[in-house]
C-alpha cells in the first residue's frame, strides 16, 4: 500500500485536521482569494473542509479535493464541491480555477515533482498557486518537531544540501529531486511526523518556475505574526533556511509563436 493510500480511511487523520485552529489556516486562505468577486478557487488536500468553508462564505466557488474518505465526509459539512481524487491527477480541466493551493500536503504525496505542475495546470494565466510546507532544512530554527530539523549537525548538514542543490539546479535542472524521508509512524498519529518529501522553499520554487510560474514571494512564515518580525524574518534569503516554506506564484500566459508580418520568419532577414 502506497503512502498516500494509508490515508483513504484514516480516521485519526480526519480528527486531527478537524480540530485544526482557523489562525493556523488564515494567511493561506487570504494569499488563495481570487483578486475576482465569485471566482472558482481549489483546495487540494482540501482535509476537513475549514479553508473551502471560509472561502465559501467570502463569496467564492470553492472546491476542495482530498485522498482521505473521511476528510471528505466532514468537508461535505462544509460544502458539497469537496471530492475524492487519487493523489495525481486533478479531475478539472486545463486552466479552470482562478487560484489553486496546497496547505502541508506537498510533504506528503509521492510524486512532488508532478505534484506542482498538475497544481499549475488547473490555474488559468494570471492566476495564484499557493503552495505552504514544512522546511526540513532548516539551517536557523527553534521548536524543531522532526529529527531531520533538530541538532547543528542537522542543521550543517541542511545548509551543505541547499548548497548542493542549488549548484545541481544550475548545472543540471532536469536531474532535480526532492529528497525523499522516511515516514515515522507514531501513536497517537501525527500527520506532520510521517512526512515522506524533504520539503524546502528552494525546490519549490524551483519546480513552481519550472511550471510556468513566476514566484512573487517566498516566505518562512506560514501564518500571522507581528508585521515587523515577519519584515524581519523575510528580508534577506535566509528565510530559505528558517521555519517554513511559504510561497506565492502567479501562472505565466502561454507564449505562442506569432509569424511575423509579410509572411517573413525569423532568420530570413
Amino acid at each position: 500500500m502506497g503512502h498516500q493510500e494509508s490515508y483513504r480511511h484514516n480516521e485519526a487523520y480526519a480528527e486531527f485536521l478537524a480540530n485544526w485552529d482557523a489562525a493556523f489556516y488564515a494567511k493561506y486562505i487570504d494569499h488563495l482569494k481570487p483578486a475576482r468577486p465569485s471566482a472558482r478557487v481549489l483546495d487540494v488536500g482540501c482535509g476537513a473542509g475549514q479553508v473551502v468553508g471560509r472561502l465559501t462564505e467570502a463569496g467564492f466557488e470553492a472546491h476542495g479535493v482530498d485522498v482521505s474518505e473521511p476528510n471528505i465526509e466532514r468537508a461535505s459539512q462544509f460544502s458539497s464541491r469537496c471530492q475524492m481524487y487519487d493523489g495525481r491527477r486533478l479531475p478539472f480541466p486545463d486552466d479552470h480555477f482562478a487560484s489553486a493551493g496546497a496547505l502541508n500536503v506537498l510533504e506528503h504525496v509521492e510524486e512532488p515533482e508532478q505534484f506542482i505542475p498538475e497544481l499549475a495546470r488547473v490555474v488559468e494565466p494570471g492566476g495564484h498557486v499557493v503552495l505552504s510546507s514544512p522546511n526540513f532544512f532548516r539551517v536557523f530554527g527553534f521548536r524543531d518537531y522532526h529529527p531531520r530539523m533538530r541538532g547543528v549537525g542537522n542543521k550543517w548538514r541542511n545548509w551543505k544540501r541547499l548548497m548542493a542543490k542549488r549548484a545541481r539546479m544550475r548545472r543540471d535542472p532536469d536531474s532535480v529531486r526532492f529528497d525523499r524521508m522516511t515516514p515515522i509512524v507514531k501513536e497517537p498519529f501525527t500527520p506532520d511526523d510521517d512526512a515522506i518529501v524533504a520539503t524546502n522553499a528552494l525546490e519549490m520554487r524551483f519546480f513552481l518556475e519550472r511550471s510556468g510560474c513566476v514566484v512573487e514571494q517566498v516566505l518562512c512564515t506560514d501564518r500571522y505574526v507581528h508585521a515587523a518580525i515577519d519584515r524581519v524574518l523575510n528580508a534577506t534569503p535566509l528565510r530559505y533556511c528558517m521555519f517554513n516554506s511559504f510561497l506565492v506564484a502567479r501562472k505565466q500566459p502561454v507564449k505562442k509563436n506569432v509569424p511575423p508580418a509579410n509572411g517573413i520568419r525569423a532568420g530570413q532577414l
